[in-house]
């Protein structure tokens, strides 16, 4: 055999191999230069994505700067940094079943980054996206956890899965005054999302997705940002349907409350609002810590810490959802959800017994004390005390604000709205949670390994049920589909309400009585 013959099956074995790598490692050219990937089980991932500056430094506290464009390609295989935040405390039993202190990447400024799934990285297709924001209100959490990943989403209905991270607490909702350069710093972490969404319009066809069919969901803080995005002029045309699963937030906090939460933490840091130089040159640690301390000086005086949210402003020019829907996005098609039992997670008393029940709810409503209890065990005879207390809690909280902004959009004429009910309970610690608050996170994401749900057929069918539901909403802005029972949108006579559980039904105005009852007394 020839040495011409021997380097042209050298160099055929070469391009098969660089055939292989570009599929395995996919390179995808963004507006701002370009990324590589790894593809497994036929899903591509590409994460620790930037879609905007490193926000340390001179850009503390202002919002969200451009990138600069590189040159080469820049790997995006692993994650990138979280917001500085105190982790997750193990103590609490179901802080172990979110794994919210299992958030690789490790922490810091330069955190606004996305994690981006999809099964096919070029601009062959157009697929529905899915743009997930994480849970933990305004102070927490990521979306680089378990609960996070969308490979198994992207995969199951053939999307593009999203998740995004973004500044927290003071580092995103630090207050500094009506005027100057930072005037609307008590809005940057929402401004962050924006910026997100606009990484999505600018990019994501060349991933396979398609930008003008994007659905913006979130559970927990997450549907708080979505409740907050809804009612945003700069977020307006960046998403065509959007998801608040038990977050309903109806109003921003307003700029007075926002000054009293800033001074304390400055008082503790002895700077003024008006020393920005010297505020953007305190360690992230040493912010966290005055944080810390703030909410450990309220909590000894027997009062709620009261953290760092979005402040109203420019950005935020009114609240959510207060006193009606926002005009932004009245065309938007909307899901709205709570569990049956959300509270359960912020208790731990797991053995109280009825007498303290009755008590708690003789606090409540006094003498129909007897008479509501008596209800509430009627209707589910086997839930225990605990189940039940957090029940009353969970309906006069999440489901109270899910109601109000369902009937505020009808009452705006907004764009077609739907109503679920997560009444299927977690199987942890021997199903004591009952239907608990961040329930219906993995199955959303069709992956129910998580330590709140577990690999039964049961729930692999929810799974299939839930997810199917929000495909087909980012796809055709309605989430009936083939694998969900059929589901009519909400109104104020029937309120259809699809109840997730064994089986799944569309039920009409599900626990009326509860709703009425709690409604009657929210002023």
């Amino acid at each position: 055999m020839s040495n011409e013959t021997e380097m042209t099956e050298t160099e055929a074995m070469f391009a098969a191999v660089r055939k292989a790598e570009a599929r395995q490692f996919p390179i995808v050219e963004t507006t701002e230069g370009k990324v590589r990937g790894l593809s497994s089980g036929r899903i591509a991932s590409f994460k620790g994505l930037r879609y905007a500056a490193d926000t340390s430094g001179a850009n503390r506290f202002r919002p969200p700067q451009p990138l600069e464009p590189w040159a080469g390609v820049r790997d995006a295989l692993d994650y990138g940094q979280i917001a500085p935040q105190i982790p997750g405390d193990r103590r609490h039993a179901y802080a172990d079943l979110i794994l919210n202190d299992v958030q690789p990447g490790g922490m810091g400024e330069d955190c606004l980054v996305l994690n981006l799934w999809t099964p096919d990285p070029s601009r062959r297709t157009k697929r529905p996206v899915l743009v997930r924001f994480h849970g933990g209100g305004f102070y927490g959490g990521s979306s680089n956890g378990p609960g996070g990943d969308g490979e198994m989403l992207a995969r199951f209905g053939d999307c593009v899965v999203i998740t995004v991270n973004h500044r927290l607490s003071a580092l995103g909702y630090l207050y500094l005054g009506d005027e100057g350069e930072f005037a609307d710093s008590g809005a940057a972490g929402v401004q962050d999302l924006v910026a997100a969404l606009q990484w999505v319009a600018r990019n994501v066809e060349a991933f396979g997705g398609d930008p003008s069919r994007v659905l913006i969901f979130g559970q927990s803080g997450g549907g708080a940002k979505v409740s907050h995005l809804l009612g945003m002029p700069s977020a307006r045309g960046l998403f065509s349907s959007a998801g608040v699963m038990s977050g309903s937030s109806l109003v921003a906090m307003r700029r007075d409350d926002a000054a009293t939460v800033a001074a304390q933490l400055l008082q503790r840091l002895g700077l003024k609002a008006s020393q920005i130089r010297e505020l953007q040159a305190v360690p992230y640690q040493t912010l966290l810590a005055a944080q810390a301390d703030v909410e450990a000086a309220e909590r000894s005086r027997g009062e709620a810490p009261r953290s760092f949210s979005p402040v109203l402003g420019e950005a935020i020019p009114h609240h959510p959802f207060t006193p009606g829907a926002p005009q932004e996005s009245l065309d938007i098609p909307l899901i709205v959800s709570t569990a049956l039992d959300e509270r359960t997670y912020r208790e731990v008393k797991f053995d109280m017994g009825w007498d303290e029940v009755l008590e708690r709810f003789r606090r409540r409503v006094g003498e129909e004390a007897e008479m509501l209890l008596t209800a509430y065990r009627d209707e589910d005879p086997a839930a225990t005390p605990f189940v039940i207390s957090a029940r009353m809690a969970s309906d006069t909280t999440f489901r109270l604000g899910a109601s109000t902004m369902l009937e505020r959009r009808l009452a705006a004429g907004g764009a077609k709205s739907w109503a679920y009910l997560w009444a299927s309970p977690s199987p942890a610690y021997g199903g004591r949670y009952g239907a608990v608050h961040g329930i219906d996170v993995p199955y959303a994401m069709y992956d129910i390994r998580s330590p709140l749900a577990g690999p039964t057929a049961d729930n692999q069918r929810l799974a299939g049920e839930i997810a199917s539901a929000w495909v087909a909403l980012a796809a055709t802005g309605d989430p009936n589909n083939d694998v969900t029972p059929a589901w009519d949108a909400y109104d104020l006579e029937a309120r259809t309400t699809l109840v997730f559980g064994a089986p799944t039904e569309a039920v009409s105005d599900p626990r009326k009585f509860f709703r009425e009852y709690w409604s009657s007394r929210r002023g």
